[in-house]
């Protein structure tokens, strides 16, 4: 069930709740704005019944009755215009800051099923449609809003017949502006949509640049992205359409029924009872109604965009984050890690990823994973840090059900080297100590000794302050791993896991690594994915999977022996060419 956009607006105007005085402010100045606008229409009956009958008073009143409403005027239009400016912006900080911390604690399916490009949208795009229903739209509504409650006050005031009169045409424009909110919000989910595929796209093609231009793919990309962007601007020229019927004709509506109320105002019988100054007050009331009520027919299509934008964001904010009802926490575990019958699938409809793994790896002890591609050895490592959940078995840290530890301290304890390094576009440094406030110096230098890195930093321009740029881009695939490795024996955990962690090396530094790692394991509970079988032959034990399960475990040397699937695995790889 899709909440109803009051239900909506009214979650978003509880971001404006903290800034009340702000808006306060503003609603002042919409007051003032409004009551001196109205003003005009009093002023031009002064002016008509006091040329009728001119004194020395209303010489002095009339200009000073002029520059008091123009004063005001101007004041009232300060006050609105900041001060909601000021909530606005403020609404849209918390709200984007809502949406990525929320967006950073939300389970790993939700990543795989959706991609950074539409994501980032929700960030930038979305919340930007989301300011214009909060501060434009809502400056709008209140003032012009406010201003035509005055105007309809005075003109009953005035002559409360013609004014119902005239109020007569008011159903069938709330008719027009119900349809056409309908389809400005339709509209405007599209228009998100489409947004979120030219962010994608264009993210995708950019970051990926170097494999678009070695296969002659610009065309291809080029198309790609005209595609969604060409699909983008056609929902944004029924938006357009949209918006320029519904407005000339809600102003046509208005001008019928003024025509009316200018043909009746002027029967002998009305006439008589109003006097000049009055008429001309009245109409001008009724003409100065014409600029707000088109201007609120107008931010109709704002208000909507902002409720599409909003429906979104809010049912991102609603995406139940990573489950943590653990409570368990330990200064530092021994790193004894068990499981018993496990199995995994990513849906119920899709087939097990991992079955019946049962392991028992002792604290300290060198645990290494091999298998063929699409064996399970990634996903299987995965569970332990709970980016994804078992979805049957058990699995212990130190005796204790993964589960019940709490999640933050949980994954403090472990530390991950992937074949994807992820560097951040920082300096060395905070690479290194990612996640880190002032960190020691000594100790990040001592790290990158550790990884052998320093013998690359120390010839960079700046050394360990060197901005490495985005993911890394300054440096070599080698250079990226080390410094991979190097954070994650800065952060000195007690239970290290390696994914194919040596795989952009060369033979030397892969040497260079390898004697790292034996001095990194020490003390340490370590499962090491590997591909080469060379870099794992010191490991306590090998584990053999295919097809999501353990079809062999023992020794290097037990292994061989054996003659079975890691024999051959062995053989294929260091075979002599005949």
């Amino acid at each position: 069930m899709t909440e109803s956009g009051w239900v909506l607006y009214k979650r978003l105007l509880s971001y404006v709740k903290p800034h009340w005085r702000a808006f306060s402010l503003a609603l002042v100045g919409f007051v003032i704005y409004a009551a001196s606008s109205t003003a005009l229409a009093e002023m031009m009956k002064r002016l008509i019944d006091g040329i009728q009958d001119p004194d020395a008073s209303f010489r002095l009143f009339l200009p000073l009755f002029v520059i008091i409403m123009f004063s005001a005027r101007g004041i009232g239009t300060f006050l609105s215009t900041y001060f909601m400016s000021y909530v606005g912006r403020y609404v849209i900080h918390t709200l984007r800051c809502d949406v990525f911390a929320h967006m950073l604690h939300l389970p790993g399916m939700f990543f795989d099923h959706h991609s950074s490009g539409h994501l980032v949208s929700r960030v930038t795009y979305h919340v930007e449609q989301v300011a214009g229903a909060a501060t434009k739209a809502f400056t709008i509504l209140l003032r012009e809003g406010l201003f035509v409650i005055g105007l309809l006050g005075y003109l009953l005031w005035t002559n409360w017949m013609l004014t119902l009169l005239f109020l007569g045409v008011t159903p069938i424009i709330a008719g027009v502006v119900s349809y056409a909110s309908k389809r400005f919000r339709r509209l405007s989910k599209r228009i998100q949509h489409s947004m979120g595929d030219v962010t994608h796209v264009a993210s995708e093609a950019l970051s990926g640049h170097r494999v678009v231009r070695t296969h002659g793919a610009e065309m291809y990309e080029k198309q790609r992205f005209e595609r969604v962007s060409e699909e983008n601007r056609r929902q944004s020229m029924k938006e357009a359409m949209t918006r320029a019927i519904s407005s000339p004709v809600i102003l046509i509506l208005v001008a019928i029924s003024m025509a009316i109320l200018v043909w009746l105002a002027m029967a002998p019988s009305l006439m008589a009872s109003m006097t000049p100054g009055e008429f001309v007050a009245f109409i001008t009331a009724a003409a100065l109604m014409i600029k707000p009520v088109r201007q609120l027919s107008e931010i109709n299509s704002e208000i909507q965009k902002g409720i599409a934008a909003a429906a979104e964001l809010f049912g991102l904010l609603d995406e139940a984050p990573e489950s943590d009802s653990g409570t368990y926490r330990v200064e530092r575990l021994a790193g004894r890690v068990k499981l018993e019958n496990v199995s995994f699938r990513y849906a119920d409809d899709q087939p097990y990823v991992l079955q019946d793994i049962n392991l028992d790896v002792a604290a300290g002890e060198m645990v290494a994973i091999v298998g063929r591609s699409g064996s399970g050895k990634s996903t299987l490592v995965s569970l332990l840090p709970r980016f994804y959940h078992a979805s049957e078995g058990h699995i212990t840290i130190d005796d204790v059900p993964l589960d019940d530890y709490a999640l933050r301290p949980l994954r403090q304890q472990m530390a991950l080297v992937s074949q994807q390094v992820t560097l951040f576009n920082a300096s060395i440094t905070e690479n290194i100590a990612y996640g880190v406030d002032n960190p020691d110096p000594a100790a990040v230098k001592s790290a990158a000794e550790a990884a052998y890195a320093d013998e690359f930093i120390d010839q960079l321009p700046q050394g360990y302050d060197t901005v490495v740029g985005e993911n890394g881009v300054m440096l070599s695939g080698g250079q990226r791993q080390r410094l991979a490795i190097a954070r994650a024996i800065f952060k000195d955990a007690p239970l290290l896991i390696l994914d194919e962690a040596t795989s952009a090396l060369d033979t030397e530094s892969e040497r260079y690594i390898q004697k790292a790692l034996e001095d990194v394991c020490q003390g340490r509970t370590t499962l090491v994915i590997a591909h080469r079988l060379s870099t794992i032959e010191r490991a306590d034990r090998i584990i053999v999977m295919d097809q999501g399960r353990i079809i062999e475990q023992g020794s290097h040397q037990t292994l061989l022996a054996a003659g079975g699937a890691y024999a051959a695995l062995y053989q294929l790889q260091f075979q002599e060419p005949q």
